[in-house]
């Protein structure tokens, strides 16, 4: 049923309209529009269906970010990155047909757990950069799990394709590099920054800059006030790989490479990208 899917999304010539799927349950809601559960009507495949309203589009001006994003996801081919099978738009609204994550957010298995587990911490972080795809919003709202438990990387918005530097300020205040709270020049390497913040606070169930105010956290993040609570008993191997990754200097941050070759990657990451994420 993938294949059927994926051949009509890489025909050209196919054209999908709403009446092409059944709706179901709504899975979530953002500013620009809402997700829903959805069963394509010949294949019966389940994907997801982002609805975003032009009129949203509009008023906050996102032609420009929306198409980037379905050109990013569409390009992408990776099991750890949420696919993109197509898109359709009637009057009111714009629909992208989305690979289903069944196991919902990380974010939420976090929220449960209180903190991942060092296997799982380092299988979700060895496979959350592909493709010279710029995310930065990566956090776990955005990681999604399948139904094996393995991680999806979903909710390009705010990605760009590139491999040279940007100037723009986005992203989640708590997971930014210090050169995009001061509005410098950057590159990929915001991206092994966020990895740092991931892995913290996978394995610690906050952000490690959290603060009372916006300008105490921005203030923790530019001098990089980095603590290790004695509360969790955590490795030293995990609490190298984020005191590399969360470096000031952006280029000597550890590079991608020097992650996935890192001994603490090496002693838990599972190949396969899972690692029971939701058991």
């Amino acid at each position: 049923m993938i294949s059927q899917m994926q051949e009509q999304h890489e025909n050209p010539k196919r054209e999908w309209s709403l009446q092409d799927f059944e709706i179901g349950k709504p899975l979530g809601k953002g500013k620009f529009g809402r997700v829903y559960l959805a069963r394509e009507v010949k294949s019966k495949y389940i994907v997801a269906l982002k609805v975003i309203f032009k009129e949203q589009m509009e008023k906050y001006r996102i032609h420009h970010q929306l198409r980037r994003e379905m050109e990013i996801q569409t390009s992408l081919r990776h099991p750890n990155i949420l696919r993109l099978y197509g898109w359709f738009h009637d009057s009111e609204r714009i629909f992208l047909i989305l690979e289903y994550a069944h196991g919902g957010e990380l974010y939420r298995e976090l929220r449960k757990k209180s903190y991942l587990s060092e296997k799982q911490a380092a299988t979700a972080l060895a496979y959350c950069h592909e493709k010279h795809v710029i995310h930065r919003d990566i956090k776990p709202e955005n990681l999604l799990l399948d139904h094996e438990g393995r991680l999806k990387i979903a909710d390009f918005g705010w990605s760009v394709q590139s491999r040279s530097k940007r100037h723009t300020m986005c992203g989640t205040l708590d997971y930014l590099a210090p050169e995009m709270v001061q509005n410098k020049a950057h590159d990929y390497a915001v991206d092994n920054w966020t990895l740092g913040i991931l892995c913290y606070e996978f394995l610690y169930g906050v952000p490690p800059f959290e603060a009372e105010s916006q300008n105490d956290t921005f203030k923790k993040i530019v001098e990089v006030d980095l603590s290790f609570p004695s509360t969790h008993s955590v490795s030293a191997e995990a609490k190298d790989i984020i005191s590399r990754l969360l470096v000031k200097d952006s280029s000597k941050r550890l590079s991608l490479q020097k992650i996935l070759e890192h001994p603490w990657i090496i002693k838990n990451a599972d190949p396969s990208g899972s690692s029971n994420m939701i058991k």
